[in-house]
């Protein structure tokens, strides 16, 4: 039985099995998340706080934008950096020097976070830190790979190609006009995301065979799920930052607790039986690297952003919880659980699950209680939103057991 990976004595056979600086090909190092990479999550914790307080003083439909934007390029930042460090070891010396640069670099884009649109200074500092951190990160692979693993050395330099045209986009909208900003970046994003999809396809040298994006599954499933825990714990933690400044009252009590109950049913619907999903399709799967890609690099985003829109709402009700402060509270007290039930739909069909109709008509429900909830409390709304959202945890865990009887059925009539 294997260890668990957080809790492990390493050996020094384990920290040296691999060549050069990459991990062993099996064993156990060949799939543990390390220390060190938990650590690097850290400074992910400060940009989603920061990421919340940009959507706050804008609360409207153009900061609705920005924020996607943002959050978009901080999963971007943190899940290219996942891949690199499943094929290299953390536990060398330079692969950490590697995430420790990183971290500084990701600390000090988050704090330009709220002023990443309305500042020059703001706007400058984040895209220079998020082309840094994409060049850094890519040169040190190409250097990391050339010896023991050539084919994912190329693989980086197609990457690399692709690095500098989006880097120019990122520069162009962090020095060019506040006005077009959201639109370049946006642009950017939009080529970050078409890279994988297209294995980085450069002219002349082709694109990226599948055999060489192999993954090891059971790292990338962890760490994907660490991530939901930073992004659903830092709601948790807006949520008691908010609630101990606020006057109690029955009201502000409704409201922390709409919030806490939320924020436990958004990681029940991925932890109950998403994130098993996930893992069991890794593990089947013949080319990891795709699975990869979509389930575990392109589908989680939305369900980040979900995230990140919900710990908006959550502090709104809190603050506000008799009455819509903004025309738009009630959308978006609503619109985040349906954008994240979106994101866990995407990522169960990623992995293999059927079409699930209980996400379907949840994101339905969802959508007419935004047009419908104007006229009720914020603090109701958010309970009746939980109650989407409970009946959908419900519904997956029904259809979870009714498919082990099922199993078990059938191999009682073989």
């Amino acid at each position: 039985m294997r260890p668990s990976s957080l809790s492990d004595v390493e050996t020094d056979d384990d920290r040296a099995a691999g060549p050069g600086v990459l991990r062993p090909e099996d064993g156990e190092a060949a799939h543990r998340v390390t220390f060190i990479e938990v650590f690097f999550d850290v400074v992910f914790i400060f940009a989603f706080t920061q990421l919340s307080k940009l959507f706050l003083e804008e609360p409207s439909p153009v900061g609705l934008v920005e924020t996607v934007v943002l959050t978009a390029a901080i999963w971007w930042i943190w899940v290219d950096t996942t891949w690199v460090t499943n094929w290299l070891n953390p536990e060398k010396w330079p692969v950490r020097a590697l995430l420790l640069v990183l971290m500084a670099l990701g600390l000090t884009l988050s704090s330009s976070l709220p002023h990443a649109f309305d500042s020059d200074v703001g706007g400058a500092v984040f895209a220079v830190g998020i082309v840094l951190i994409g060049l850094v990160r890519t040169v040190f692979a190409i250097v990391a790979f050339r010896i023991h693993r050539p084919d994912n050395a190329r693989n980086f330099v197609r990457i690399l190609v692709w690095t500098c045209a989006g880097g120019l986009l990122w520069l162009l909208g962090g020095f060019g006009p506040a006005d077009a900003r959201v639109w370049i970046w946006a642009a950017a994003l939009a080529l970050a995301f078409l890279g994988p999809l297209v294995r980085f396809r450069v002219p002349g040298l082709g694109g990226t065979p599948a055999e060489t994006w192999d993954v090891s599954g059971e790292h990338m499933n962890e760490r994907v799920g660490l991530f939901f825990i930073i992004a659903i714990g830092e709601s948790i933690i807006v949520t008691g930052t908010v609630f101990a400044g606020v006057e109690l009252s029955a009201d502000s009590i409704g409201g922390y607790l709409a919030a806490f109950i939320g924020s436990v049913l958004l990681w029940m619907l991925y932890f109950n039986h998403g994130e098993r999903g996930g893992r069991e399709r890794m593990e089947e799967a013949s080319k990891t690297g795709i699975v990869a890609r979509n389930a575990y690099t392109i589908v989680p985003v939305v369900m980040v952003i979900g995230v990140v829109l919900t710990a908006v709402a959550d502090e709104l009700v809190i603050l506000h919880p008799h009455e819509m402060e903004h025309p738009s509270t009630a959308w978006l007290i609503c619109g985040g659980p349906a954008v994240y039930v979106l994101g866990n739909l995407l990522f169960k069909r990623s992995v293999g699950m059927p079409w699930l109709l209980s996400h379907l008509v949840a994101i339905a429900a969802l959508i007419v209680l935004g047009v419908i909830g104007v006229g009720i409390t914020p603090v109701s709304l958010s309970f009746a939103v939980n109650g989407v959202l409970a009946v959908v945890v419900l519904a997956d865990e029904w259809s979870y057991r009714s498919g082990l009887r099922r199993a078990v059925e059938s191999a009682t009539h073989r």
